[in-house]
């Protein structure tokens, strides 16, 4: 699946809803939903790209003013799927890279065009759960391709005015890594 579609709303009851619409919408495919902190709720859907933006369409009219943010993305970067889920398997630790974010939406966009800025593996792209609703992407690679994925993807974060921070550790000690992964 390479299309997704994301909607964060304010609330749960609402995203409930939200999420109900979106599925009764336009056929698309459940990934993820669930309260995320600080009671925000956000749904995942993946499916053709038609139906992902007729359901976001829809998810928007119904959230009225309890959305937070929202996106589509047509051709999904290689590995933001995995990440997303947590199922990323990384192959070689080299340099690191974060982009912390204040929304689900804006960390995927950016863990999307960090894939596509250069040669990076991403690690995780973690939305919102156990950190007060912050979001982060880590990557690896070697220093320049992570350097141009945590740039591409702050930018992403930054045009929106959610981006928190960014970091680049050219070495990492092997024990980081650990605590990391």
């Amino acid at each position: 699946m390479n299309s997704i579609g994301l909607v964060e709303v304010k609330n749960i009851s609402k995203g409930v809803v939200v999420t109900d619409e979106m599925l009764k919408s336009a056929g698309v495919t459940l990934i993820s939903s669930g309260a995320v902190c600080p009671g925000k709720f956000v749904t995942i859907v993946g499916g053709e790209l038609s139906a992902i933006h007729a359901a976001v369409d829809r998810a928007v009219l119904v959230a009225e003013d309890a959305l937070i943010d929202k996106f589509v993305i047509g051709n999904l970067g290689e590995n933001v799927f995995e990440a997303i889920c947590g199922t990323a398997m990384v192959k070689e630790k080299r340099a690191l890279g974060f982009v912390e974010t204040f929304t689900a939406a804006s960390a995927i966009e950016a863990a999307d065009a960090a894939v596509k800025a250069g040669d990076i593996e991403l690690i995780e792209v973690r939305v919102a759960r156990g950190m007060g609703g912050k979001c982060f992407v880590s990557m690896t690679g070697d220093v320049a391709d992570v350097k141009a994925g945590v740039e591409a993807g702050a930018a992403i974060a930054a045009r929106e005015g959610v981006l928190i921070n960014t970091e680049v550790i050219a070495n990492p000690h092997p024990e980081l890594w650990e605590a990391v992964m």
